[in-house]
């Protein structure tokens, strides 16, 4: 049997069983083979979900709080408390808006009853209150239960 190099055009939609017989003896798996590549091609072109996709709020602590701000990007942390009814007013709110902003913009969670050093470190008497750093800057704040169109104003306006 001599074998010859399969030379398949990739701009054609398919890839007919001739192709291969010159190379396979049995037409029946010269068909087989035919339709495998068929699906191979198909679904290496379709296009797939985003990389990024919604993994959940980062829970951050004292401890991990400064490197996880200072990775390369947008976090908007939520100071927050498990006894704070606004608080959980606002969370689905902006899980809501990270969800939208996945690989722009993270959303990190610090419950300040936890963790009272970063609070005091950014002098935060009232919550929820959300911190926006970009590249581990502080670039803005929110305090209170703000509606999502107020949140989203000053994400747009700096990120």
């Amino acid at each position: 049997m001599r074998v010859q190099p399969i030379r398949f055009d990739v701009t054609k939609d398919s890839y007919p069983a001739s192709c291969l017989i010159e190379t396979v003896d049995d037409p029946e798996l010269a068909e087989i083979r035919a339709r495998k590549l068929q699906q191979l091609f198909t679904s290496a072109s379709t296009p797939r979900p985003s990389a990024a996709e919604w993994s959940g709020p980062v829970t951050l602590t004292d401890l991990t709080f400064d490197a996880e701000v200072r990775r390369p990007g947008t976090i908007l942390v939520d100071f927050w408390a498990e006894w704070c009814g606004p608080c959980h007013r606002v969370a689905p709110v902006l899980e809501e808006i990270a969800k939208v902003r996945v690989g722009r913009m993270r959303l990190g969670k610090l419950n300040i009853d936890e963790n009272p050093r970063t609070p005091a470190r950014f002098q935060i008497k009232s919550i929820p209150t959300m911190l926006l750093f970009r590249d581990g800057k502080l670039v803005d704040g929110i305090v209170g239960a703000m509606p999502k169109a107020d949140i989203e104003a000053v994400l747009n306006r700096c990120t």
